[in-house]
């Protein structure tokens, strides 16, 4: 007689999910998309908001205070990341949850009322802490409710859930940011208290608000995982070992798998934004170029954004297409050649993208190739974090690796914010840049184990 496992091993990965498993995987994608949201508004909206929040003598320093903003938004998520996930291994998945969600929220909206740019990083990072929390915890509880067969697929369409996220910021930038009616109509406005040309900017940050509605969902629908309260009660009992201790992740057992995981989340993080900002501004930079080459002058600002917005959205949708790929790829060959597979192709997309003088026309299936293996990779980071620890220390391992990974990347933002400041890096520069970073996470691969056959809750 065959096994319940074995049995369970040969069905399709969606077959003999329950109502109550897509339920889970529907609200934790919910909350991903609007964390990706809290994130993506302010690269629609820096070209717009920064100026407007810096005095004309430090015009200059525009691109290294924008990049300490977002360096802010990694480490708020490296400390919210953190101490949620522990948070979360000791009260529960769906009550920090809440928690975080609430927090990103609240503090994007308040975003909205920035009257310096240090007031715009500090918000930045208030934001980032519910962001870190949120995905560590969704992550932990996705892997903890859906069985071993379905864990790389519905992982690969949690995380691909985040291109929504950047469609909504996107869709802000082009009719809020971007739009000449909202810009009309901010300036016929009545007040005297906000410079009103800054209002449409700010009107994306107060949509973040929108997200808090979710906490009423989560908490009438969801309960702790099982393998959850199993870990809680066995922590309560005699000689068990503890709930959440970061450090256990350093323990003999646990501190390579730390180490790997970490690296793996920094290079991730630092190229993440990388994509999205030089994808955009390539495509803003050919659209001006054509300009110049047909009309010998420069185009409308509305018209850049436009392109700007344009580039984003295609390097987000190549980058859906890559994170729902990743899923059936590590499923079928293992986590650590789908990650090698990905990174190879990132190395080569990256210098041909920026080393090459495209038109417009020619970056669009680019920049979709260029987002579907630079940020496709990031899909196996909800995958493999959960799986390199057992259930008692998972969401303090998610959150730890994927936000420690945070604090690296952080001073790289800083840094490469400063030399572009300074000396205004060339297309090329940025291409070697992303392309020794995605060479870098190949040699941490060799040190990755594999954990394709790691079963729900242990380790093998």
């Amino acid at each position: 007689m065959k096994s319940s496992i074995e049995t369970d091993e040969k069905l399709k990965w969606y077959e003999g999910i329950t109502r109550y498993q897509w339920t889970v995987l529907i609200i934790a994608s919910l909350g991903w998309i609007f964390d990706v949201f809290e994130g993506q508004i302010f690269v629609a909206s820096m070209n717009e908001a920064m100026p407007s929040l810096v005095s004309q003598e430090n015009a200059a320093n525009i691109p290294t205070y924008n990049n300490i903003a977002l360096a802010a938004f990694l480490l708020g998520g490296a400390v919210g990341g953190i101490f949620f996930g522990m948070l979360s291994d000791r009260i529960g998945r769906t009550r920090t949850m809440s928690i975080t969600i609430l927090f990103y929220s609240l503090f994007t909206c308040i975003s909205a009322f920035s009257q310096q740019w240090w007031h715009m990083a500090g918000f930045r990072f208030l934001v980032a802490m519910g962001v870190g929390g949120e995905w560590a915890i969704a992550s932990a509880m996705v892997n903890e409710v859906f069985p071993k067969r379905s864990r790389a697929h519905v992982g690969g369409i949690f995380h691909a859930s985040s291109v929504f996220g950047t469609y909504l910021a996107v869709m802000a930038g082009i009719f809020l940011i971007g739009n000449e009616s909202i810009q009309h109509w901010a300036a016929g406005l009545d007040v005297d208290f906000i410079d009103k040309s800054t209002i449409p900017w700010r009107l994306g940050f107060v949509l973040g608000v929108v997200p808090a509605l979710l906490i009423i969902w989560i908490r009438m629908s969801l309960k702790e995982p099982d393998s959850w309260q199993q870990a809680r009660q066995q922590a309560t009992s005699q000689n068990a070992q503890p709930l959440g201790r970061i450090g256990d992740l350093f323990s003999q057992q646990f501190r390579s798998r730390t180490i790997v995981g970490v690296l793996l989340a920094a290079i991730g993080l630092a190229t993440f934004w990388g994509v999205h900002i030089y994808g955009k501004n390539v495509m803003k930079n050919a659209a001006q170029a054509e300009q110049i080459e047909e009309a010998d002058q420069r185009a409308p600002e509305n018209e850049l954004k436009y392109y700007e917005m344009i580039g984003m959205l295609c390097a987000t949708t190549g980058a859906g297409l890559g994170l729902l790929a990743f899923g059936p790829i590590c499923q079928r060959y293992g986590r650590r050649p789908a990650f090698a597979f990905y990174h190879v192709i990132a190395v080569i997309i990256s210098l041909v993208v920026f080393l090459g003088n495209f038109s417009t026309t020619a970056l669009y299936p680019l920049l979709v190739i260029f987002g579907f293996f630079t940020v496709g990779m990031h899909a196996g980071y909800a995958i493999y974090f959960p799986e390199l620890y057992p259930t008692r220390m998972r969401g303090t391992g998610t959150g730890f690796c994927f936000n420690a990974g945070r604090i690296i990347a952080a001073p790289i933002l800083v840094l490469t914010g400063t030399m572009q400041s300074r000396w205004e890096l060339s297309q090329i520069q940025v291409g070697a840049y992303l392309s020794g970073l995605f060479l870098l996470a190949l040699i941490v691969l060799a040190f990755a184990p594999e954990t394709k056959d790691v079963v729900e809750g242990e380790l093998i």
